[in-house]
C-alpha cells in the first residue's frame, strides 16, 4: 500500500516538474534529487527505512506546493494578464450580468 501510495506521489511530482520545465526537466537539479530521495528511501527485503513516511510526507508538501503554485499561475494569468475592463466583462468574470434598458417606453436614446 505505502509503495502504492508513494509511487503514485513521485509520479505526480514528475508530471509537476515536467509541466514547469518542459521536456528537458530530467538534466535538472530538482529531477535528480528527488530519484535519488525516492530511491534512497525505498523498502526493500533487506532493510526497512525508518524514514520512509517522514519522506513521503515531504514529497506529499512537495506535491502540494507545484500544484498550488502551478494553479495559482494559472488563475494570476487569467484574471490579471490584461489590463482595464469594462463593466460588462468585470460583471461576466464574476458570473453575473448587468441590467439592459427595456425598450419601446421612452426608454430607447
Amino acid at each position: 500500500m505505502a509503495a502504492a501510495c508513494s509511487l503514485r506521489v513521485y509520479r505526480s511530482v514528475l508530471k509537476e516538474l515536467r509541466h514547469l520545465q518542459g521536456s528537458e526537466y530530467t538534466q535538472s537539479m530538482a529531477y535528480t534529487h528527488l530519484r535519488e530521495q525516492f530511491r534512497n528511501n525505498q523498502v526493500t527485503g533487506e532493510r526497512h527505512c525508518r524514514a520512509q513516511r517522514e519522506a513521503l510526507h515531504t514529497s506529499q508538501v512537495y506535491l502540494c506546493l507545484l500544484e498550488s503554485t502551478r494553479l495559482h499561475l494559472d488563475l494570476h494569468q487569467q484574471y490579471h494578464a490584461r489590463g482595464e475592463r469594462g463593466p460588462d466583462e468585470v460583471a461576466r468574470l464574476v458570473g453575473l450580468r448587468l441590467p439592459t434598458q427595456p425598450g419601446g417606453k421612452g426608454w430607447e436614446k
